[in-house]
């Protein structure tokens, strides 16, 4: 399948004590779809992956995979703080069924030939399509595009979420062929024009239809209206992002009709003050919650 598109980095929907809850999974999975969206990237640092046991994991795996249709990518992070479960959780992600895995670089103080040798040993396991994921601003064991060359050159490497402001290093990596999501929210548009197949993002949960209206525009090449529909997208950012995030997200969602519970300790939840202000900054934007049905 060619990977490409809007890519919502799902959230992952619990209980107070964590645990996965499915069915407001599916009803967000749904409201995705319906919205436009070309896929899912389950179990990213939207997804709260990482602090997840990997039992968990396995479990939303398999509903990302058993709620998506045929020609929908569902793209599985299966990074996890050692190799070992790294590699376990990529091998049960091809076996599922999965598009594609991909996988941050192990987070923290990692030597560049470290981060090379871990890509190597997950990229191994996989048997579908394998992306890189490049954040330096947290996991800086990866910082020069001689190091992500180095590493699209993996056997089984098929591209790359490229979450970094740099779009000229972008557009260089892009010359090698491998396969891009943008995955900087606020500069979706312009990644696209440098090249980016696609995107992969957070406010994706809250406002697909936008990412998608900006994805269509630069198909067609209606620079204009990309831009524009942008200008909305970061207008949302800019009043989120006044609050610890993840949990922002979840609260948007529920007032949209999907109750996601609150985010993965040690994550905290919105105190009431944050909640009323929250709600208070989307409308001086005259941004209302998209009303899911379904």
């Amino acid at each position: 399948m060619q990977l490409h598109g809007i890519v919502p980095a799902i959230v992952t929907p619990v209980d107070s004590e964590g645990k996965f809850q499915a069915e407001p999974f599916s009803k967000l999975v749904d409201y995705l779809y319906r919205s436009g969206a070309h896929g899912i990237y389950v179990c990213g640092q939207t997804g709260e992956g990482m602090i997840q046991p990997v039992a968990q994991r396995k479990l939303v795996t398999e509903e990302a995979i058993r709620n998506s249709p045929p020609g929908k990518q569902v793209i599985i992070h299966t990074g996890a703080y050692s190799t070992q479960d790294a590699v376990e959780l990529t091998r049960h992600a091809s076996a599922a069924g999965a598009t594609a895995v991909s996988s941050l670089p192990p987070c923290g103080f990692y030597s560049f030939a470290e981060v090379e040798r871990f890509y190597q040993k997950v990229a191994a396991a996989a048997t579908v399509p394998f992306l890189v994921y490049y954040f330096p601003d947290v996991c800086p064991g990866i910082s020069s595009a001689e190091q992500i060359e180095t590493l699209l050159g993996i056997s089984g490497v098929a591209g790359l979420k490229f979450t970094d402001f740099d779009l000229c290093k972008m557009m260089r990596l892009k010359q090698s062929g491998a396969a891009i999501y943008n995955g900087r929210d606020e500069v979706l548009a312009a990644g696209l024009l440098m090249g980016a197949d696609g995107g992969i993002g957070s406010f994706y949960n809250i406002a697909p239809e936008l990412f998608v209206d900006v994805y269509e525009n630069s198909r067609h090449g209606r620079w204009k209206q990309a831009v524009e529909t942008q200008k909305r997208i970061n207008a949302l950012i800019r009043v989120t992002l006044q609050f610890p995030l993840i949990p922002a997200i979840k609260q948007i969602l529920a007032w949209s009709g999907i109750g996601c519970g609150p985010a993965i300790e040690p994550r905290r939840p919105l105190t009431e003050a944050e909640t009323s202000a929250l709600r208070q900054a989307l409308e001086q934007i005259e941004w209302e919650p998209a009303a899911v049905l379904g």
